[in-house]
């Protein structure tokens, strides 16, 4: 479904091995068009292949600690909380890494630190909330789990849903007067959202993450040993939406920060945050002459999203001014 922000609009992205007849909802398991590794056409290595890393879980609310590994995508990661603790995978609405809280700043989203502690957070209650759109924002900033189901990561301070203490961050947005939203990437959602005209009054129906216990405590970033896994431990477990999951280097001060910007852009013209999103531009970008190569390059890889002009500018020129050390 494309956002028509833009002037381009070329083949629709990639699907995974997931999307499709059978394989569940679109959208699912990481970045949409991300490539699977190894020659199109070709099916992904077999899983006997995938780093065999052991990560740490705990359900957010409060459970025992389990014991997860042979996951490739974020899809195959639910499944395997699923499996530890017992519980349809579906029921998971997102991640956070290293605390038990509903905290954007840790949620997982493509990759995992060798040394990570995965939190889940499952459904809670669900609610329906009216709103009057008084503005022509709501306020609201999109992301997803990239299984499925696009939530809240952003209220802005002052906007019309800031004024609802029903509506939080980590809210699922299961549909909108109704039309169920599940499988719809977060761009999709906040297309939906921001069409609705100014003057509308529509319903959203949303589910919450179950509530934490207090006893729970907010992990540290290392726990004990977990180094011993690949030498000193410093580095990912990136996911991918096709083939292996990888393990990379950190990334550098340059790319950390250029993700950032990219992200902060993201936000700013089209209402959803995505870190994974803002990593691959930066990647499509960093080696990019000017803006008009990027573009091609945006069109080629992800064009279903129809970036505009003026935004791939920017994008552009934040990646020169991250490589450049221009904070």
């Amino acid at each position: 479904m494309p956002l028509g922000l833009g002037r381009r609009k070329k083949a629709p992205l990639v699907e995974n091995e997931e999307a499709g007849p059978g394989g569940g909802a679109p959208g699912g398991g990481g970045l949409p068009g991300a490539g699977s590794g190894g020659p199109p056409g070709l099916p992904p290595p077999p899983a006997a292949l995938r780093p065999r890393l052991v990560f740490h879980t705990q359900l957010a609310h409060g459970s025992p600690t389990g014991r997860i590994e042979g996951f490739g995508n974020v899809r195959e990661l639910y499944g395997r909380i699923a499996d530890a603790f017992r519980l349809p995978a579906d029921q998971i609405l997102f991640c956070t890494l290293n605390t038990h809280k509903v905290d954007m700043d840790k949620l997982l989203g493509g990759q995992i630190g060798l040394e990570d502690f995965i939190f889940a957070h499952v459904r809670g209650q669900r609610k329906e909330v009216q709103v009057l759109k008084t503005e022509d924002a709501l306020g609201l900033t999109i992301t997803d789990n990239g299984a499925g189901y696009a939530f809240i990561k952003r209220i802005k301070e002052g906007s019309v849903i800031a004024h609802m203490p029903l509506v939080s961050v980590g809210d699922v947005i299961e549909a909108i007067d109704g039309h169920s939203l599940l499988g719809c990437r977060h761009y999709e959602v906040a297309r939906l959202l921001k069409e609705l005209p100014r003057g509308r009054a529509f319903t959203l129906h949303l589910t919450e993450p179950r509530k934490a216990f207090d006893m729970i405590s907010t992990r540290s970033a290392g726990r004990p040993g977990a180094g011993t896994q690949l030498g000193s431990g410093r580095g990912t477990l990136r996911l991918r939406s096709g083939g292996p999951a990888t393990l990379e280097d950190l990334p550098s001060a340059f790319e950390e920060k250029a993700v950032e910007k990219v992200d902060d852009l993201l936000e700013s013209y089209m209402g959803i945050r995505d870190s994974e999103l803002a990593a691959t531009m930066v990647e499509l970008g960093k080696d990019r002459a000017n803006p008009d190569e990027l573009a091609e390059a945006l069109d080629s890889r992800l064009g279903d999203f129809a970036f505009p002009d003026e935004f791939v500018f920017d994008v552009w020129g934040a990646i020169g001014d991250a490589k450049a050390g221009r904070y």
